[in-house]
């Protein structure tokens, strides 16, 4: 019992006496400084972050600041808390645009907006704002050697957007809203037109059209037949080699026999 009594002792005192320590209740902002950078340096972000907590107000305006805050930012972008990395950095490109970290703080400001983006089932109020930023990054430093990533972020987040329009669409078809279906599908057409969902998205509109259309009052069912026809014939036009091209066909022999038969 002595034993463990005297190492948790010696512990306390051995942490107590360490440099972080005295760093942390120094007045010394010049240790504070080095310690944080030499901790920065080594990954201790954590650690890092207290003492520059404590010594950023006080380097305002000092040949310091510019490394200091630069640090501070990439601090909060290695620990993950990109609201404050997002920030941090866009103040440095912003207080320091001719250092020569304003490219790589500007890159990471608007890469910290891109990792806020939720998934694409949830409100993407801050994947729109990532892609401004990156865009913004990618106006303002055209050479970057950031630029692959920042392109590749923006596909990734237009993707998202992408997808989650193209959802809600679907979704209108589940339920059964079908007119709601075939605009969405419209917008989302007009809207996207290099996306990858645009093939399933022609299919999807005739789909629509034609569930429609048979689950119409009998005087609307052919009209809406031949409207959904007309869709078939920009779907095909569109995508000759579709996956969907079976189902598709299926549906329009069911068409065909409709209206040949007056079974409308």
């Amino acid at each position: 019992m002595k034993n463990y009594l005297l190492f948790f002792l010696l512990t306390a005192v051995f942490f107590s006496c360490s440099p972080y320590q005295k760093a942390l209740k120094s007045e010394d902002i010049g240790l504070k400084f080095h310690m944080a950078d030499s901790l920065y340096n080594a990954g201790s972000y954590k650690k890092a972050l207290k003492l520059m907590e404590q010594i950023v107000p006080a380097y305002r305006g000092k040949p310091q600041a510019e490394k200091l805050m630069f640090i501070y930012s990439d601090t909060f972008y290695q620990l993950g808390d990109y609201y404050l990395s997002g920030y941090q950095f866009e103040r440095f490109a912003s207080s320091y645009p001719q250092s020569e970290k304003v490219e790589e703080a500007s890159f990471k400001g608007a890469k910290s907006y891109y990792e806020l983006s939720p998934r694409y089932s949830l409100d993407q109020k801050d994947t729109h704002i990532g892609l401004e930023k990156l865009q913004n990054f990618i106006n303002k430093f055209p050479d970057s050697e950031f630029l692959p990533q920042a392109n590749t972020l923006v596909s990734e987040l237009t993707t998202k957007l992408e997808r989650k329009e193209f959802e809600v669409a679907k979704q209108y078809h589940r339920i059964g809203d079908y007119n709601a279906a075939i605009k969405a599908l419209d917008n989302f057409i007009l809207d996207y037109p290099g996306s990858q969902f645009r093939e399933e998205s022609y299919f999807l509109k005739f789909k629509a059209a034609y569930d429609l259309a048979i689950r119409s009052v009998i005087y609307r069912v052919e009209e809406r037949l031949i409207t959904s026809v007309g869709y078939y014939n920009t779907f095909v036009k569109n995508f000759p080699n579709s996956n969907f091209k079976a189902e598709a066909e299926e549906i329009k022999q069911d068409i065909d026999n409709r209206l040949q038969n007056k079974q409308v």
